[in-house]
């Protein structure tokens, strides 16, 4: 038996600065507040058809997970969006308005095959690749 997997739910960002991290994911890149669980410390944004879950370390459940991610140990290598269209001026003039530099655009391989992307930090130092279509749709 295989398990049917059809793509990522969810992640979880232990976090400290819930405000900057809110106008990153919110604001910057486009993210949607879908639900706030503040009983249990948990901030739940939609990303497409996945959520990214931001978990203060001061919130009840943040508290779980032991020392605050910081530039000397994260929580998380990188994660990808999948942006569809991949419009690089476009995306880059976006990030700029926000104060973002992203790294330079190459060809990469991801889950729909290689295709653009580049990478970018959130304020707490998490890496994150903007991935554009496979070459078979651009």
């Amino acid at each position: 038996m295989t398990l049917p997997i059809r793509g990522i739910d969810h992640l979880v960002l232990r976090i400290r600065d819930e405000k900057a991290m809110l106008a990153f994911y919110i604001e910057a890149l486009g993210c949607e507040l879908e639900k706030r669980q503040d009983e249990l410390g948990l901030i739940q944004l939609r990303a497409g058809d996945a959520l990214i879950d931001l978990v203060p370390v001061d919130g009840p459940l943040g508290r779980r997970g032991g020392p605050a991610p910081g530039r000397e140990g994260h929580n998380l290598d990188h994660f990808c969006l999948r942006l569809a269209p991949f419009d690089e001026g476009a995306i880059r003039e976006h990030l700029a308005v926000h104060g973002i530099e992203a790294g330079d655009t190459q060809r990469r391989y991801g889950a729909e095959g290689y295709g653009p992307s580049l990478y970018l930090q959130d304020p707490e130092g998490n890496t994150v690749e903007l991935k554009g279509p496979p070459e078979a749709e651009a």
